[in-house]
């Protein structure tokens, strides 16, 4: 889908916002930026893919809103200050963040799993994230206001056979955002993760190719909808949930599966 013809998304108070989203390269993470900058925010896209970055950004001078870039590893916490810096210089205190970014990791039973690979995926996935809302609550509590929202998944909230660190980093960012989300609802800021199914993203799709198209069955059947989402299914979810809209939402993990978790 051309980014100019994406539906319009329900973005009360996003006009204007600095708005910080990682994973922006690819995928969920540059759907959703671009649905954030249609929404009139101004975005810091962040990823440690450059050119990927750069792509993100050319197609958000499209849609109206502003847009920077930082090259950054987010499970490094100077990394994470750095691309925090950067947003604020460019458009002054994040007060709604997008943490998004992380891997798939090894799919091996937790018997034949090299015990690097889990650390890998817990770091990317996990550290991510508490280093990410470690640096992102305290303009948020200056502002006495803010938005914070996790990707998770749909293996976040059941089990599934053959990857148990990445379900486990999933199950690790749900709790991690519940409580954090109870340690600041009184301040004014909401804390939610998103829980996406199986979705035509990039690490979906390299596993999925045309040489490998029961793959690809199984998975579009393990959802009661039958097929694969979309990014940009997800990323409207995601603004959403981001905006004013969901002001009464915290704490919440927020399944976009078609059905997945419902089976």
């Amino acid at each position: 889908m051309d980014p100019s013809d994406a539906p319009m998304p329900l973005a009360l108070g996003l006009r204007g916002a600095s708005v910080f989203v990682t994973g922006a390269a690819s995928g969920i993470g540059r759907a959703a930026a671009l649905h954030f900058a249609r929404a009139g925010a101004n975005v810091t896209l962040v990823d440690i893919n450059r050119s990927g970055l750069e792509e993100t950004q050319q197609q958000a001078a499209l849609m109206g809103g502003g847009a920077t870039l930082c090259v950054a590893d987010v499970s490094d916490a100077r990394d994470v200050s750095k691309a925090m810096t950067t947003a604020a210089n460019a458009f002054g205190p994040v007060l709604v963040a997008f943490n998004n970014a992380g891997i798939e990791g090894t799919r091996l039973p937790i018997a034949e799993h090299p015990d690097e690979d889990f650390d890998a995926t817990m770091r990317i996935n996990v550290r991510s994230i508490w280093l990410c809302m470690k640096a992102q609550i305290p303009a948020m509590l200056a502002a006495k206001r803010g938005s914070i929202l996790n990707t998770a998944s749909a293996v976040g909230l059941v089990g599934s056979a053959g990857s148990p660190a990445y379900v486990a980093s999933k199950h690790a960012i749900v709790g991690l955002t519940r409580a954090t989300a109870l340690d600041y609802a009184k301040a004014g800021i909401r804390v939610n993760c998103l829980c996406p199914g199986l979705v035509a993203s990039p690490m979906v799709t390299q596993r999925t190719s045309s040489a490998n198209p029961e793959l690809l069955r199984a998975w579009m059947d393990a959802q009661p909808i039958g097929r694969l989402g979309s990014p940009d299914e997800i990323a409207a979810a995601a603004v959403w949930i981001s905006s004013d809209a969901a002001s009464f939402v915290t704490g919440h993990a927020f399944s976009v599966d078609g059905g997945y978790v419902a089976r």
